[in-house]
């Protein structure tokens, strides 16, 4: 925003005369009234800059350098949605005390709208929630499909870049351990997917038993088929490769301690120019620093690929068929080439399905 210039009538001085015919003072008002009035313009002038304290968040100076006053205000639509708190959306989404939750901004509404229909088929997205990242999701969402979507401050501008690698895309994946902490310690289970994901079958018959968090593996290294459901050893960087992009967590002590964990190695690792960082190496560490303290669980790597394994090893592909239940786009970035991908596969269910979204056809 361009800074403006304001122009102000000159200072009134309160200790002139403001009458130059009136007789001399000595002869009007003893000293104690001039004190009085000075105690007297003092107060004013506190007065003033209280209600200009007040009033200035308000307060524009437009272009043309006049003041002018103006006040933002919403529509009964648009107020009922911002004051939507997390734990009233919770409630309000949960089934069986569990939340299926994506974290989203504007541009990826075409990737949130695929990974939905994809869920509406295997019966379970009643208990979606979208954390909107910016207010035209959350607006978007909720006039769509009541309810399903709320925004937790600080919200980050639409505009910020999303692009892998980016200080934007940083800040945008770096709030999920917040949002998940938040969620767990309402007391929900929660389940967190990327939305350049596709469900091919109910991922919840695979969630075994009762251990505070699972996850897939995003290595391309092909596992035998009975390989082992604890945290991978670590490779070469010091820490195991796990992918964020979809975990499961009970509100346990032990998730907890994750996320909070996760959200500490954020901190130790923040974005910088030379090292673009993004939320997953961290997520590692964290997972690393707590296997002892903490019930983990790999999702078998048949019905978890990642996209580096389902994409590029046909041979895999064939051996498994019939297996796979969540996939994930990624080993490739940007919105045109994962759109693409997803199209190749059929799997950009988009084109010819959207009238199975809750949300319709987004144009």
């Amino acid at each position: 925003m361009s800074s403006t210039s304001l122009h102000q009538r000159p200072l009134h001085n309160p200790l002139t005369d403001p009458n130059p015919l009136s007789p001399p003072s000595s002869l009007t008002s003893p000293k104690p009234t001039s004190f009085l009035q000075s105690r007297t313009t003092l107060f004013l002038l506190l007065s003033l800059l209280v209600i200009l304290g007040v009033f200035y968040p308000y307060i524009q100076f437009p272009q043309n350098g006049l003041l002018s006053y103006t006040s933002k205000t919403y529509s009964p639509f648009e107020s009922k949605w911002r004051d939507y708190s997390l734990s009233k959306a919770a409630a309000f989404v949960a089934k069986n005390n569990t939340l299926i939750v994506c974290i989203v901004s504007e541009a990826y509404l075409p990737f949130l709208n695929n990974w939905l229909i994809s869920i509406v088929r295997q019966k379970h997205h009643e208990k979606v929630l979208v954390i909107a990242e910016d207010y035209p999701t959350l607006f978007k969402v909720n006039e769509r499909w009541p309810g399903h979507a709320v925004i937790i401050p600080p919200v980050l501008e639409s505009q910020a870049a999303h692009k892998f690698g980016s200080q934007g895309f940083f800040n945008f994946t770096s709030r999920r351990p917040r949002h998940l902490l938040q969620i767990l310690e309402l007391g929900y289970n929660v389940m967190y997917n990327d939305v350049d994901m596709v469900w091919l079958a109910d991922p919840f018959p695979y969630l075994e038993g009762k251990h505070d968090i699972y996850f897939m593996d995003d290595m391309a290294v092909v596992k035998p088929l009975n390989h082992s459901h604890g945290l991978p050893p670590p490779g070469k960087k010091g820490r195991p490769y796990i992918c964020s992009c979809m975990i499961y967590a009970r509100p346990t002590n032990g998730a907890k301690l994750i996320m909070k964990k996760w959200i500490e190695e954020m901190q130790i690792q923040p974005w910088t120019r030379a090292k673009k960082s993004n939320d997953q190496p961290a997520f590692n560490w964290a997972l690393n620093k707590t296997v002892a303290q903490v019930d983990m669980y790999l999702l078998p790597q048949s019905s978890f690929p990642t996209g580096g394994l389902y994409f590029r090893n046909k041979t895999w592909v064939k051996e498994t068929k019939g297996m796979h239940v969540l996939l994930h786009n990624n080993y490739i970035v940007g919105f045109e080439k994962k759109t693409k991908r997803f199209r190749d596969y059929g799997l950009w269910l988009v084109d010819e399905y959207s009238s199975e979204s809750p949300l319709g056809r987004l144009d």
